[in-house]
């Protein structure tokens, strides 16, 4: 159990049957009536954010979290296969469970396996990865980096937009949190 006196931004806990974690919080006082604490709250299995209020000393279900390091091995039909770099354990990811990070997974790419109560609910990829452009229309001469943009389709599958120099078989680097091209490596 953890208290309304206990909260840290991070922390996961289980109010109304559903798992969260607690993005913040605010004690308020107000100067008639009892105490209360004001939180956004995000969902750890859909994501959403909500606004709930809970009275000072309440005490909610706290959630054992766990954000380990892991590397992509391989994918079986849905499956994606990680391992521990610690303990060489391999764990095995719905696709689901993955949603868009998928895009990002490359073989022996590192990635942030996030667990609640021993069930991986996200991963969580790097801040950018370095990706091979699979198929893109051709260069021409005098293009510039300035000059516009247009589709490429990475190995992967996901579809960035990036300047109309680069080629297919150059290997980009991409931001994961908002998918846009950074620079060629």
């Amino acid at each position: 159990m953890i208290s309304t006196s206990q909260f840290r931004n991070g922390a996961a806990i289980r109010t109304d049957g559903k798992r969260f974690t607690i993005i913040y919080f605010q004690h308020v006082k107000p100067g008639k009536g009892g105490a209360f604490v004001r939180t956004r709250l995000r969902n750890i299995d859909t994501g959403a954010v909500i606004e709930k209020t809970f009275r000072a000393g309440e005490k909610l279900e706290s959630v054992r979290t766990e954000s380990r390091p892991m590397t992509f091995l391989y994918k079986d039909g849905d499956l994606y296969n990680f391992m521990d770099s610690g303990n060489y354990e391999q764990t095995a990811v719905p696709a689901e469970v993955l949603g868009e990070a998928a895009g990002f997974i490359v073989p022996n790419g590192e990635m942030k396996v996030l667990s609640a109560d021993g069930e991986v609910v996200s991963v969580e990829p790097p801040a950018h990865v370095d990706l091979e452009v699979a198929e893109t229309d051709p260069g021409l001469k005098g293009d510039t980096a300035t000059g516009g943009t247009k589709p490429a389709t990475l190995e992967t599958g996901l579809v960035v937009q990036v300047p109309l120099f680069v080629n297919v078989g150059d290997r980009v680097r991409v931001d994961t949190r908002t998918k846009e091209y950074l620079t060629r490596v």
